[in-house]
């Protein structure tokens, strides 16, 4: 009898800089998901803190740190701050549509204004309309593009101000990728509102956890993940909660967590 599936082969990357810490060099080890059982692979390697891109699935393997940290929020367990239902009642209007992984000109334009203000000059700025349609269609699992548009007028759909590449597992929604226009005055918050949204959409489904990639104690590009709780880690003894320290509030008050270390 042959096994139900193929034990992946791994590889490593060459030794590039840390694009999180300076003065760091990272490398990543990865496997490619393919066949029939790509999906439970993907869900396995999940659970031990790999990440997909495209059909590859990744995690850091650097020699000298381990500074990047898998986390995932427990979606069915969580309550949103003051901060976080004001951000929810600001937007309840927009329109949220689950779209199959096909990439549309709209979405292009809004990825390009996004990485223009939030990223430019990152290792994304020079993506094109080909390396976006690879980014979200080139996917062996079940993958969506979660719209976000403004509200439809007269039947016409409105515009679209967000978006995020999203896998169902499972066990959760893995958020890969969100992007949003930065300059709407009017729509302030708008990278978390997308997140509250997977969360409350992941609890709805009776999913427990969204996964939120990894994230970086001290990194300022990090530090967003840690306002959603509670929130879990992967460390040495699998998945624990953990305080990722005080959470600022809109008034500058410091709001205790309520969890406790590991």
């Amino acid at each position: 009898m042959s096994a139900p599936f193929r034990f992946p082969k791994f590889f490593v990357t060459s030794p590039a800089p840390c694009p999180y810490l300076p003065g760091k060099i990272e490398r990543k080890v990865f496997t490619e998901l393919s066949g029939h059982h790509a999906g439970e692979l993907n869900e396995a390697l999940g659970r031990i803190g790999f990440r997909r891109s495209q059909s590859v699935a990744y995690r850091p393997s650097c020699v000298e740190c381990q500074a990047c940290v898998s986390v995932r929020v427990a979606a069915n367990e969580f309550e949103p701050s003051a901060t976080q239902r004001k951000l929810l009642r600001r937007h309840a209007d927009l329109e949220v549509t689950a779209c199959k992984p096909w990439t549309t000109e709209e979405q292009f334009d809004l990825l390009r204004r996004y990485l223009a203000v939030r990223h430019p000059g990152g290792g994304m700025a020079e993506m094109d309309e080909n390396d976006f349609a690879d980014m979200v269609e080139q996917t062996p699992v079940r993958t969506y593009v979660v719209e976000y548009r403004e509200p439809s007028v007269d039947g016409r759909p409105g515009r679209l101000v967000g978006a995020c590449l999203s896998d169902q597992q499972s066990d959760g929604l893995s958020m890969i990728y969100s992007f949003y226009d930065p300059s709407l005055s009017d729509r302030k918050g708008l990278g978390t509102f997308i997140i509250l949204d997977h969360i409350i959409r992941a609890a709805r489904a009776g999913l427990p956890y969204v996964y939120l990639g990894y994230w970086v104690e001290g990194s300022e590009r990090m530090a967003y993940k840690a306002k959603f709780r509670p929130i879990e880690r992967l460390g040495r003894d699998g998945w624990k909660r953990f305080d990722p320290g005080p959470v600022i509030g809109s008034a500058g008050k410091v709001r205790a967590p309520g969890l406790s270390k590991v």
